[in-house]
């Protein structure tokens, strides 16, 4: 069995849509038990089957106000922080939460732990890509880390590589740097950096820069960006395409009768555009580097989410990613001495 702990008091609509996820999650996988981390009063009575679900009660909870550092410090028996230790001891095998973003972080860092050899964890999630041999692609770092060195963005390559090859099933997955421009010389130091060490690594299939606008073009499975640059273009993608789906909806019902008789036709084209575009479907944003999976939701996901994001770690687990990124970079030490060279820098 693989044992997920879950921190039930995370989230815009929790405990219940993530109590109700899980139950989602427990009829649909039966491999997967779960640990809910969470205030016993307010978790146990939403449970309605307590088959391979345990309720393990906490007195605190992480709001998403809260500094993300000092709340994981201060606040040990939180929900967030009882779950990453029992990751941490062995008696979980990944980590969820749809709560603080910088709390779950600094608990994956700090208590979970770094791999040896990764400089920088980075938040990773897949995004839908259209007119490419895959429909998605991995986008990395999308807002752990607000500045990056260039061997930062060159060890993003590893970890997102083999989380295309492990979880998405691509097979020697292209990797390009997001920049301003697609020549090797766009871009400020760092980046110009990082495409030369990029270029020159034989670490995984490096095929240049990319623009932001050619995203969900299909030319790459994995992109690559530091995490300010990464958490904005997130941002703007998912803000430009729920805009738009609303734009054409009120075109629509303001073109009278016979806008609204196509619009009728046009429905399920609309309804499978939409799916395409829901980030959630794929699952959560995953915190590669660090020694278990651990998988962040939306903080307004609704329980279809969660349970997606349990069948994700599910993968990430039977596919042995942790264990095979491990391996490899301790197998591997001369495709990362470029990170040797430039902290020394």
């Amino acid at each position: 069995m693989i044992k997920i702990a879950v921190d039930a008091m995370g989230g815009d609509f929790a405990p219940a849509e993530i109590v109700k996820g899980i139950e989602i999650a427990r009829d649909r996988y039966p491999e997967l038990e779960f640990q809910l981390y969470g205030t016993q009063t307010e978790v146990a009575p939403l449970v309605e089957n307590m088959d391979r679900i345990t309720v393990v009660p906490t007195t605190e909870v992480i709001a998403m106000g809260d500094e993300p550092v000092r709340a994981m410090r201060q606040k040990k028996d939180s929900s967030l922080v009882q779950a990453a230790n029992a990751v941490k001891d062995g008696r979980a095998d990944a980590l969820f939460s749809a709560g603080n973003t910088g709390a779950l972080l600094s608990s994956a860092i700090f208590i979970v732990g770094r791999i040896k050899g990764v400089e920088r964890p980075a938040l990773a999630t897949a995004m839908p890509s259209f007119d490419g041999p895959n429909n998605q692609f991995v986008f990395m770092d999308l807002g752990a880390n607000a500045e990056n060195k260039p061997s930062h963005l060159y060890q993003y390559g590893i970890l997102g590589s083999f989380y295309a090859s492990h979880v998405l099933g691509i097979k020697d997955p292209r990797v390009r740097l997001l920049n301003n421009g697609a020549e090797e010389d766009k871009g400020d130091e760092v980046h110009k950096e990082a495409h030369q060490l990029m270029k020159q690594g034989t670490a995984y299939n490096f095929v240049g820069n990319i623009e932001s606008r050619e995203l969900m073009a299909g030319t790459a499975d994995v992109v690559v960006a530091d995490g300010f640059s990464g958490n904005a273009a997130l941002k703007a993608m998912e803000g430009t395409a729920l805009t738009m789906l609303q734009e054409i909806k009120k075109a629509i019902m303001s073109t009278g009768l016979r806008g609204k008789l196509g619009g009728l036709l046009l429905k399920p084209a609309f309804k499978k555009v939409a799916k395409e575009l829901d980030f959630n479907q794929a699952g959560g944003a995953v915190v590669l580097g660090v020694k278990a999976p651990v998988v962040k939701t939306h903080g307004s996901a609704k329980a279809p989410a969660v349970a997606n994001t349990m069948g994700q770690i599910q993968t990430m687990v039977k596919g042995n990613l942790i264990s095979d990124v491990t391996q490899f970079i301790s197998e591997n030490s001369e495709a990362l001495k470029v990170k040797k060279t430039d902290d020394q820098a």
